[in-house]
């Protein structure tokens, strides 16, 4: 094989393996226990491709199709008296994450420093990172809740490699 032959071959080999490792990818982008402080993964992580979506989120599916879902992830973590589910979405690119992102309404919300930009509500936090879209939801109020669920998210943010 000839140097120009080589390249290429290894060029076509590089681009497969970057593209098994890009946001189809079948690792797990959940926090494993203890990856947020004081936060236990209590369930498995569950993943829906995208013709199986409407299986999770039936009647918004349709919406994140459209968008360019790949696949969803979600688990369930505890933290003390605090439980949260945690959704990843992932997406064909960056905008279809940011489209999602920016058609929630804001309303209550503040900004938070996770991702490329977030929303931190008293009781969920939704934040967009590349081609990923977050949704943690918190399901009992506690004294600081919201801390404890950007905690949570700074986590994901980790695992989807910032």
């Amino acid at each position: 094989m000839r140097f120009g032959e080589l390249c290429l071959a290894g060029g076509a080999a590089a681009a497969l393996w970057l593209g098994a490792c890009g946001p189809s990818a079948s690792r797990d982008l959940l926090p494993e226990s203890g990856e947020a402080p004081g936060w236990v993964k209590t369930s498995e992580t569950r993943s829906y491709a995208a013709d199986e979506l409407w299986q999770y989120i039936d009647g918004e599916a349709e919406r994140y199709i459209q968008a360019g879902v790949v696949r969803a992830l979600t688990a369930d973590y505890r933290r003390e008296e605090l439980e949260a589910k945690v959704d990843v979405y992932v997406m064909k690119g960056a905008e279809g994450a940011r489209s999602l992102f920016e058609a929630e309404p804001a309303k209550g919300s503040r900004p938070a420093e996770v991702g490329d930009a977030a929303r931190l509500f008293r009781l969920s936090l939704v934040f967009y990172q590349g081609p990923y879209l977050v949704r943690i939801i918190a399901y009992q109020e506690t004294g600081d809740a919201a801390g404890a669920l950007l905690a949570l998210g700074r986590a994901v943010e980790a695992r989807l490699g910032k």
